[in-house]
């Protein structure tokens, strides 16, 4: 059964300037010797004692203004990060959704990308080739899906890439940020493939400035601040705290944005 385990892990960032960016130089400063002209490399601290435990059946929001540390910890959260210090455990197969174009090819065809996608995304290719004409059907790109994806419009490869996205199977769900502008019409249907695919998913941890959705998918939050845990609990309540409002009012519905193709 799918979980996520943290236990008090930091992610620190070193920054190495034009005179301190070689691997030696980073090793003799942790050793104490110099670096450039410095003693001592600087250190962001992208994440800060966190410590949660999710299980089957989660869904939660992240919140935070930009730079909070939203991506990082969804990163520690898919084993892109290790932890500085702390403790990380993750046990389920992740689908880390941060970029809808990652893993995409520009010069192969709709039909190579639905499978280079999905391989992406932790599919085997059985499992992609049964999902092809599913996601051709949803894409409504026709013709389009034998030709580069070079000569897609924007909101053309934001559709192929949605339904790789929402034909997928995880156990632990990690989506990232902006689902993509496409028209208005579209956008409902791919609402839909997506409340489908939280409901196959074990966990659920998305990561969005966009309260409507969130509301739509998820019913706990976690707010973060400056790397660290600020507040969590029911979505509602976290939501009214990060943006210093009455509890009572809802969240804000985000709008629909529209695309031609």
């Amino acid at each position: 059964m799918a979980s996520i385990e943290i236990d008090k892990a930091c992610v620190d960032f070193p920054i190495f300037d034009a005179k301190s960016r070689s691997l030696k130089k980073a090793v003799l400063g942790a050793a104490g010797g110099k670096i450039g002209t410095e003693g001592r490399v600087p250190i962001i601290e992208a994440l800060r004692e966190i410590t949660l435990s999710l299980g089957q059946g989660d869904r939660v929001a992240l919140v935070g203004h930009n730079g909070a540390g939203k991506s990082t910890l969804l990163r520690l959260m898919s084993g892109i990060y290790e932890p500085t210090r702390g403790r990380a455990a993750i046990v389920g197969k992740v689908a880390p959704v941060f970029d809808l174009g990652v893993g995409m090819d520009p010069e192969v065809s709709g039909y190579d990308n639905i499978m280079v996608r999905g391989l992406f995304l932790g599919m085997t290719r059985r499992q992609m080739e049964e999902r092809v004409d599913d996601i051709a059907e949803f894409t409504e790109l026709g013709d389009y899906l034998s030709m580069p994806m070079r000569t897609y419009s924007t909101g053309m490869r934001v559709r192929l890439a949605l339904g790789v996205v929402t034909s997928i199977d995880p156990e632990i769900l990690l989506l990232d940020e902006g689902i993509g502008a496409v028209d208005a019409s579209f956008l409902e249907k791919a609402r839909e493939r997506f409340h489908a695919l939280v409901a196959r998913s074990g966990i659920l941890v998305f990561a969005s400035h966009a309260e409507g959705m969130l509301a739509e998918l998820c019913d706990t939050a976690i707010w973060l601040d400056h790397g660290q845990i600020r507040d969590r609990g029911p979505l509602h309540d976290v939501l009214a705290h990060y943006k210093g409002r009455d509890s009572d009012e809802p969240p804000a519905q985000a709008p629909v944005e529209a695309e031609s193709r």
